[in-house]
């Protein structure tokens, strides 16, 4: 079987050398995203903590390396180094392949990102809608893993995943289309494209600030943390994980903050664009500036209560998203 596949392969056109090629394309480019995603996780959990330390007049991390800076190595290893262990009530299958498949989406879409122009895992006309789709099916496994975790806090966590979904989700959906229509189609490359003399960001700021909100709830970052508020549900799905499930749970957080900070980036604020700097930088240096914003919103803003969520995203999102719709329409046909 498999020998008759390749030969019918071949014999359609397909060069043996090409098809290695992409492979390797992809393996080094795989390669490339997963280093830049560790290294982008750990120096953020650094400076995370040094923010929020600086907003709360304390010192952070200063002892393990200069400056701090390997206190998260130091951390890791402690949490790798112990016993891996599930609560007795728990679904340790369920929350496993969750994880996993969190974990799997997150990454799915960062690869389906382009850093440069010439540097891409795929690029098609429907590369903005896919990633959309894929990050749409996170808010299921999330509740999955909240009622996998066996305890009650995991459980009312879950719940509160659905409900944010409600309520931003929709938006999104609208704020999107409205890149689309700007762009003139779906590709990322293209999005990015239509922004060379004017940002999307300064063609439609209302959808720009909306869009941003919206990410927010969608990386579950403060204030809309609900799912494992502290103060209310101890650690909601972590509430009983063992280090190394926690250890793995950090690093889809700031994996999640960096696959938003792109998103963003690239939607709105022109991607690889700009004069001097390879475009890689650039899209970077965007990254890096709005995920700063993101840490420093978590260091001054207070989490709000889920049915203030919803009616943030009912009230004042979907008619915000509307009516980028309507001016952006208005702009462009005018």
């Amino acid at each position: 079987m498999l020998i008759g596949s390749i030969e019918s392969f071949m014999q359609a056109g397909i060069n043996s050398s090409d098809v290695l090629v992409s492979i390797l394309f992809l393996v080094l480019y795989a390669v490339l995203v997963s280093i830049l995603m560790s290294v982008y996780a750990y120096l953020f959990g650094w400076i995370e903590r040094k923010v929020i330390a600086k907003a709360q007049y304390r010192h952070g991390p200063n002892v393990v390396g200069k400056y701090g800076l390997l206190q998260n190595l130091a951390d890791l290893v402690k949490l790798i180094a112990k016993e891996v262990r599930y609560p007795s009530n728990a679904d340790s299958r369920a929350m496993a392949l969750s994880m996993i498949g969190l974990v799997s989406i997150v990454v799915f879409v960062i690869l389906l990102l382009p850093l440069t122009p010439g540097l891409a895992a795929t690029n098609f006309g429907l590369g903005l809608l896919l990633v959309f789709v894929v990050l749409g099916f996170s808010p299921l496994l999330l509740f999955i893993t909240g009622f996998a975790s066996g305890n009650k806090f995991g459980e009312l966590g879950a719940q509160r995943s659905v409900l944010m979904v409600i309520g931003y989700d929709i938006p999104l959906i609208i704020v999107v289309g409205t890149i689309a229509l700007a762009a003139g189609g779906f590709s990322i490359t293209g999005v990015i494209g239509a922004q060379q003399s004017l940002p999307f960001a300064l063609l439609m700021p209302i959808g720009f600030i909306v869009f941003f909100i919206v990410m927010l709830a969608e990386m579950e970052r403060p204030p809309f943390d609900l799912r494992e508020a502290d103060s209310e549900l101890i650690a909601g799905w972590l509430t009983d994980v063992s280090g190394p499930y926690y250890a793995l749970a950090l690093m889809l957080d700031y994996t999640r903050m960096f696959m938003g900070s792109l998103l963003i980036s690239i939607l709105f604020l022109s991607g690889w664009a700009g004069p001097l700097l390879p475009p890689l930088v650039w899209l970077l240096i965007k990254a890096f500036i709005v995920s700063l914003f993101i840490i420093i919103i978590r260091a001054t803003v207070v989490r709000l209560r889920i049915d203030k969520v919803l009616r943030l995203g009912w009230i004042y999102l979907l008619p915000l998203s509307i009516a980028n719709l309507l001016v952006t329409f208005i702009i462009l046909k005018g």
